[in-house]
């Protein structure tokens, strides 16, 4: 498995960590251990260059997901086809206020984001009720597993 890291935003980050949250992830979901991700950290002025060209909304975002294969969750029985699950942009600078918000670290907030935008490579979303609960669910509960605690309960918005 080939997880790439390029960090462009200028804030030091703990990109090891991301590393093995993409590896936690992507052995949950039974991926091929010879499919490919990229996550790349940038600046607030390149995802909002990002965020404007591909989904037409101004302002820097957190997290940016573009597939490339549609690689689809596996089974233990039948994992999922090698390939290149595609990119991940997170803007640690929106990590930061969010985390803030959120009262835990910029770092913690990165893993959170890192795990939705893996979600959404492959092939999860969050448009319909039924979609968030189940993409949710399943991020809080993967996050949880790979820092060692319960999972969250879901909070209703």
């Amino acid at each position: 498995m080939s997880i790439e890291i390029n960090n462009e935003s200028g804030v030091q980050v703990d990109e090891e960590s991301l590393v093995r949250l993409g590896r936690h992830v992507l052995d949950s979901l039974y991926v091929h251990p010879e499919s490919d991700l990229s996550i790349i950290l940038v600046d607030t002025e390149a995802m909002e260059r990002l965020h404007i060209e591909w989904m037409d909304e101004p302002g820097p975002t957190d997290v940016l997901s573009f597939p490339m294969d549609e690689l689809r969750p596996g089974t233990a029985a039948r994992p999922t086809g090698s390939g290149i699950l595609g990119d991940v942009v997170l803007c640690p600078e929106v990590a930061i206020s969010q985390a803030e918000k959120a009262g835990h670290s910029m770092q913690e907030e990165l893993l959170l984001l890192t795990t939705h935008g893996m979600l959404h490579l492959l092939g999860f979303d969050h448009a319909e009720p039924e979609e968030e609960k189940e993409m949710f669910g399943l991020q809080r509960q993967l996050l949880a597993d790979f820092l060692g605690r319960d999972a969250p309960r879901e909070t209703t918005q």
